[in-house]
């Protein structure tokens, strides 16, 4: 049984940073997709970063380019994505996306990702 396991939200100010940390068990990501997407109230849901496991290869949203960085921990089971120069625009839900299928490419695309954490809240203020 796959399970993922976001932490690291938090309320910050503008400006600030936080590391959101995706624990996960049951799942061998050396060769597939994992990815974070948001979501804020009353919007849609929106992926952020991806990055294949295999490759290292990554991808962002134009939105946090340059901002925001996606990386893993083979050796700790871990998916991270560091968050700089936060924005009010930045607060939503955040989540990690695991993939069981091999992909060449990975794309920002929430139909691609069979696996779902339950989420962590970041919430930037002004």
């Amino acid at each position: 049984q796959v399970q993922l396991v976001e932490s690291g939200g938090g309320s910050v100010q503008a400006g600030g940073s936080l590391r959101l940390s995706c624990a996960t068990f049951g799942y061998t990501y050396s060769r597939y997709c994992m990815a974070w997407f948001r979501q804020a109230p009353g919007k849609e849901r929106e992926g952020v970063a991806v990055i294949h496991t295999g490759g290292g290869s990554t991808n962002y949203a134009d939105s946090v380019k340059g901002r925001f960085t996606i990386s893993q921990d083979n050796a700790n089971n871990t998916l991270y994505l560091q968050i700089n120069s936060l924005k009010p625009e930045d607060t939503a839900m955040y989540y990690c996306a695991a993939d069981s299928r091999f992909k060449r490419l990975c794309r920002l695309t929430g139909a691609d990702f069979n696996y779902w954490g339950q989420g962590t809240q970041v919430t930037v203020s002004t």
